[in-house]
């Protein structure tokens, strides 16, 4: 792995190479992502891996026509061929009037933003074996459990550095550390399985293994001896760690791209309220310690936060250079870049406000419907936003969570499912997308 001085020298060097060799303009990601994980299954040690990958991407322009390369090899001969290489491709590529460079006067002129997301602390394998030896102990140890899938501790560390020829250059990295297991409980045909997790940019936040495990050995027991839900139109409560998917739906409908294509469900929906005037949707890309959190975008701009849904209207879309372009729009600081081809949009840590009643008074009035725990399929169509998905959870009988429930279906369309949605009081920060308990009324249950 480069350190950040040589990695942002190296993306420098390979832009400037370009240049010389006749690009109009250019620019370069470098990206790293290193990572040591223990695994243990039933109190023995399963796997220890320990992965490093790194890969440098190059685009560039001549005129109208770009191409994009990458590669693995930081050798700086091998860099030379892969400019050499990359200049031959874009000559013989189609015109394309949106491509392009950032706009200059747009780019991160400042220093970059200090956003805490460097741990020093890199824990031995030894360590991460306690860890997971302890995580999986405390899920095995809730009655009811009669079988493991193992768990685990991880470390990581990426790095990215990104130049262009029109004048930016910056670099940043961030750890992780991370706590799971997965156990099964039940036998035979009643065998239910489930799983907790935590991951945290600093050691010092994240969740102690034993609480970790101890959260996957009781959702795996309480899935024992499920019940067939009746079919009918109910009041659907989605956990958080579900309930983030909603608003994963929404920003795909708000991507640039999606828009330019015309091929988003929310086409039409700029300015509209989609959701009850309680419910605000923020991006904070420059939150500390956030698991997404970075200090410019993936073309060099700088990020802020921003409300996506502010009092329940659709603020704007996800915008980078080329989707603006198209668009007759300017970009939004949110393009987001792999190490080859053109960048997309994207969004980084994003949560829902809470709203002002707690989960149990969301599902007080609740005569009947249904608390979701898990998620299955990938039922939803972008365009239409026609929504059915599989699902698994409890009962919620005369306002109280009740018997567990599985093999049924929900369906409904998203922007109806937007409009009838309720936050609960309960947010906190555990994932890139974060929301409270979710309440959505009128959706279709099917029964097994």
């Amino acid at each position: 792995m480069l350190s950040l001085e040589e990695a942002q020298s190296r993306a420098q060097d390979l832009v400037t190479a370009a240049r010389r060799a006749g690009a109009d303009a250019a620019d370069a990601i470098y990206a790293c992502n290193a990572s040591t994980t223990v695994s243990v299954r039933l109190g023995e040690l399963e796997d220890v891996e320990r992965s490093e990958g790194e890969e440098i991407g190059l685009r560039v322009f001549i005129g109208q026509r770009s191409a994009s390369i990458s590669g693995s090899d930081m050798n700086p001969a091998t860099l030379g061929t892969l400019v050499d290489r990359c200049i031959a491709m874009a000559r013989e590529a189609p015109e394309d009037p949106y491509a392009g460079l950032a706009p200059e006067d747009r780019l991160l002129r400042k220093r970059l933003p200090h956003l805490d997301l460097t741990d020093e602390e890199e824990p031995e394998p030894a360590a991460l074996r306690e860890r997971a030896l302890i995580v999986e102990e405390a899920a095995r140890s809730i009655p009811g459990i009669t079988n493991s899938e193992g768990g685990g501790g991880a470390h990581g560390r990426s790095q990215v550095a990104l130049a262009t020829s029109h004048g930016f250059s910056g670099a940043y990295a961030g750890t992780s550390h991370s706590t799971w297991a997965s156990v099964l409980a039940g036998a035979g045909a009643d065998m239910q399985r489930d799983h907790a997790s935590h991951t945290a940019r600093h050691l010092e936040d994240l969740d102690h293994a034993e609480e970790v495990g101890q959260r996957a050995g009781q959702r795996a027991v309480a899935r024992l001896h499920p019940v067939r839900a009746e079919s009918g139109i109910l009041p659907i409560i989605f956990d958080p760690r579900v309930g983030s998917s909603l608003v994963g739906h929404l920003i795909g409908g708000i991507v640039g791209p999606a828009i330019a294509r015309r091929s988003s469900f929310l086409l039409d929906s700029l300015g509209e309220a989609l959701f009850d005037a309680a419910v605000t949707i923020i991006d904070d890309p420059r939150r500390p310690r956030g698991l997404r959190s970075r200090p410019f975008d993936g073309e060099g701009l700088p990020v802020e936060r921003r409300a996506l849904i502010d009092a329940g209207v659709l603020t704007g879309w996800l915008l980078d250079s080329a989707s603006a372009r198209q668009l007759g729009l300017e970009p939004t600081g949110h393009a987001s870049r792999g190490g080859s081809g053109a960048p997309g949009a994207g969004v980084s840590n994003v949560h829902m406000e809470p709203g002002t009643i707690s989960p149990g008074d969301l599902m007080a009035d609740v005569k009947r419907g249904l608390y979701i725990t898990e998620l299955i399929g990938m039922g939803v169509n972008g365009v239409t936003g026609d929504y059915s998905r599989g699902a698994a959870g409890f009962l919620i009988e005369n306002g109280a969570v009740t018997q567990a429930v599985s093999e049924i279906t929900i369906a409904g369309n998203l922007k109806d499912m937007f409009r009838a949605l309720t936050p609960a009081s309960d947010l906190s920060y555990r994932y890139a997308i974060n929301v409270p308990t979710l309440r959505v009324d009128g959706m279709t249950v099917a029964g097994g």
